[in-house]
């Protein structure tokens, strides 16, 4: 069976659930802790790949990984997921069921790379310029700072870049002179 398949089919399965008990919206919050939780303990994997660690271990851990006040629904879903021994698959399904959600509610996720830290009032004429440009949708923001641009920005939203670097303008530059000789 496909990799892509399994997570999917859960995160769905847990939508509409959650779409059922009306708290859709907790648990994407939750799926977005749990997603982060992964992402700064890499080895919370392997843990989870583990066949020698208990089932109750493994429950425990991805119940703290959604941090503090988690409803039964996250917990029930742990358990049937758990259950099912799909265990390595639940960081796939939290990133299928962020997804899902996105889409129902017309949410894109932009990011915002500078060269330095920016001043909060340009950093939100930044954000106002993109919330601007996709109108109708919901815009979450995330952001980083990247030396190696030089200076300006790169805005990346779903399959969208916006490149006002200095370093790509000095690539273009470059290739510009290439293409002249």
């Amino acid at each position: 069976m496909d990799n892509g398949l399994i997570p999917h089919r859960y995160a769905k399965a847990l939508y509409k659930y959650a779409l059922e008990h009306d708290n859709t919206d907790e648990m994407y919050e939750i799926a977005k802790a749990v997603i982060q939780s992964f992402r700064d303990n890499p080895d919370l994997q392997k843990v989870l790949s583990n066949p020698f660690v208990k089932r109750e271990e493994k429950e425990r851990l991805l119940l703290s990984a959604a941090g503090k006040g988690v409803d039964e629904s996250y917990g029930r879903f742990v358990r049937l997921v758990l259950g099912h021994r799909r265990d390595e698959f639940f960081c796939s399904m939290m990133y299928a069921y962020r997804d899902i959600y996105r889409d129902e509610h017309h949410i894109c996720q932009a990011h915002i790379t500078t060269a330095s830290e920016l001043e909060t009032t340009l950093m939100e004429k930044l954000r106002g310029l993109v919330t601007k440009a996709f109108a109708g949708s919901t815009v979450e923001f995330s952001e980083s700072v990247n030396p190696d641009i030089i200076g300006g920005f790169v805005i990346d939203v779903e399959s969208v870049r916006m490149d006002a670097s200095v370093s790509n303008e000095l690539e273009q530059l470059r290739q510009t002179l290439l293409r002249s000789n």
